[in-house]
């Protein structure tokens, strides 16, 4: 699995946090009906590491990531755990270096360009922008864009089903993450993740 390819083929990466186990089938299930089989499973709750097992295992079908990842530790957690890619909330060199030594994505988040210029230097072209919203949205992006030819972006952070479109209407935009479409019971998050992709597509 190219999980590059796969991600820009749905344009969309749900944040998704965990607070217990029983809520793990149930979600995963709710989000490939909605047909968007991407999980950024986050290290926010405790049960994180058993939720991507859980995923990886149960759920084939889906590209299971671990987001929230802030050290060494999380992240070769959770790569032996299956996860496939890695999303931190700001740009970890450790981290960079574990991921470029097992060959897979790592999107740190950077605001500043100062940090996007580390990301760059690691390998890293995808930048993760976050909080997309506190820190001025596209406007800022395509500032830092100038600059910087070789990034795109996947900004998080105060997106939803109403600015989804407009986001991902710039070309530099590489996917955008979000945790809008979990929230609700399991026929709300298949209806939103239907919604988000009915969208990515039609942009």
């Amino acid at each position: 699995m190219n999980v590059k390819e796969f991600i820009q083929q749905y344009r969309v990466v749900p944040v998704v946090v965990f607070n217990s186990i029983d809520e793990v089938r149930p979600k995963l299930k709710a989000m490939c009906k909605g047909g968007l089989p991407i999980a950024e499973i986050t290290y926010r709750t405790a049960c994180a590491g058993d939720a991507i097992q859980i995923a990886v295992k149960e759920f084939p079908e889906m590209l299971v990531g671990a987001g929230t990842v802030i050290n060494a530790a999380q992240c070769r957690e959770a790569l032996n755990y299956g996860a496939k890619f890695i999303v931190s909330p700001g740009f970890s060199t450790e981290v960079a270096e574990i991921c470029n030594a097992a060959n897979v994505p790592y999107l740190g988040g950077c605001v500043t360009p100062t940090e996007i210029m580390t990301a760059l230097s690691y390998g890293c072209d995808i930048i993760k922008f976050f909080p997309a919203s506190n820190y001025g949205g596209l406007a800022t992006m395509k500032a830092l864009a100038a600059a910087f030819p070789a990034a795109t972006f996947l900004p998080t952070g105060g997106i939803s089903d109403k600015n989804l479109a407009e986001y991902l209407a710039w070309e530099k935009i590489f996917a955008v993450g979000g945790s809008w479409m979990m929230k609700g019971a399991p026929e709300e998050i298949t209806e939103k993740c239907r919604t988000a992709v009915e969208i990515a597509k039609n942009v």
